[in-house]
């Protein structure tokens, strides 16, 4: 399992990181137990072994007027890798998707997008990505409101796995 690969203090950083990647070196030593010095190697080797993929505020949309958010469910013509690896490159490439994932099943690919309106949004949807190559089919949710948003791993869940593994 790859989250054993870790001891305990890795983590500890991890989950501490997790909940607030805004605190000192200093801070983050403290709740794991360990020096500030050790921390911070470990901290840098998380980020090297890419455990740790970067840093960033969460910001809410809603207040920046991006008033409408959006689930695409898309399908696709072709599934050759060729052609996803080409979807997924489009994909980065549009501001307005913020997360792009392929699936397996009646979709091929979910993609999260934001907008400052539906008039916004109702042009992305048919000036790009429905006209986009190999697209075969949209079919678009619009969010009403967000229950729960809960970046990362529970780590909770890991620690109880490893316990029943050990």
């Amino acid at each position: 399992m790859p989250g054993s690969r870790l001891d305990d203090i890795d983590r500890m950083i991890l989950a501490e990181l997790q909940a607030d990647g805004r605190m000192t070196n200093v801070e983050l030593a403290k709740r794991v137990g360990i020096s500030a010095p050790p921390c911070l190697r470990r901290v840098r080797t998380l980020e090297e072994q890419g455990f740790i993929k970067g840093y960033h505020a969460d910001v809410d949309a809603r207040e920046l007027g991006f008033e409408v958010q959006v689930f695409a469910m898309v399908g696709l013509v072709s599934q050759a890798e060729a052609d996803l690896s080409a979807f997924e490159t489009k994909c980065q490439q549009w501001p307005l998707v913020r997360e792009c994932h392929m699936l397996n099943g009646e979709v091929d690919f979910i993609l999260k997008c934001v907008a400052p309106d539906l008039r916004t949004f109702q042009r992305f949807l048919t000036e790009d990505l429905t006209s986009a190559k190999n697209v075969a089919s949209v079919k678009t949710s619009l969010v009403i409101r967000c229950a729960k948003d809960d970046p990362g791993v529970p780590f909770d869940v890991l620690e109880a796995r490893l316990a029943q593994d050990a």
